[in-house]
């Protein structure tokens, strides 16, 4: 089931990178940015996948992996933000979190090579502050992006709790070691279905909805 899980996974955001795709020309920057983060998840995604069949340690991509999603979706909260409070509290928290991180790299460069909890825990709740003032502003905006932040918020919430258990939880039996792991990729494929609904209602052909620049 876990192997399952994290292919199928793997399959639905493939299929996101080629329908969002087919728009990338004739949407606006937010919808851009958005596609260019799901075709890069999905080249570290692969990779990773191809490294974890022949045995060969990948834990280093997943710095790669939350780094770009770090940056990439906050770019995309960015271009989405409206208010100068909003969009200068994003920025502090960019470049606070990026700061931390390339401190703590520099001073155990070790890190490289394990997963960092700092690391998760902290573009996790930075990106889910994002999301949240997102979800603010549509009580008084048009709802744009809505199934995305839906999703965001609850793969961020879901896998920042299950990577902190899977710490732990590698200490006792393989078991639920496993259990922390299929879990996470059950939500990853719930993320997935997310973003593609998001296609389907906003941006599809039949819809042809544009997005602002």
């Amino acid at each position: 089931m876990h192997y399952f899980l994290i292919n199928f996974g793997i399959f639905l955001l493939f299929i996101n990178v080629i329908v969002w795709v087919t728009q990338f020309s004739k949407q606006g920057k937010t919808y851009r940015i958005f596609t260019i983060y799901l075709i890069v998840i999905f080249c570290i995604q692969l990779i990773s996948n191809i490294m974890m069949r022949h045995s060969i340690n990948n834990i280093y991509l997943s710095h790669l992996y939350f780094g770009s999603q770090f940056i990439l979706l906050s770019l995309f909260y960015h271009s989405i933000f409206r208010q100068e409070l909003h969009r200068s509290t994003l920025k502090i928290g960019l470049v606070a979190g990026l700061l931390i991180l390339v401190f703590q790299f520099s001073l155990d460069f070790s890190l490289f090579y394990k997963f960092n909890l700092l690391e998760i825990l902290l573009t996790s709740l930075l990106l889910i502050v994002f999301a949240t003032i997102h979800f603010y502003n549509l009580l008084n905006e048009k709802k744009e992006f809505y199934y995305i932040n839906i999703g965001l918020l609850m793969y961020l919430f879901g896998s920042t709790i299950l990577f902190l258990l899977g710490n732990v939880t590698a200490l006792l039996s393989s078991k639920w070691n496993l259990l922390v792991w299929t879990l996470n990729a059950l939500i990853y494929v719930v993320f997935q279905f997310f973003i593609l609904l998001e296609w389907m209602k906003s941006f599809s052909k039949k819809k042809s909805a544009k997005i602002f620049l």
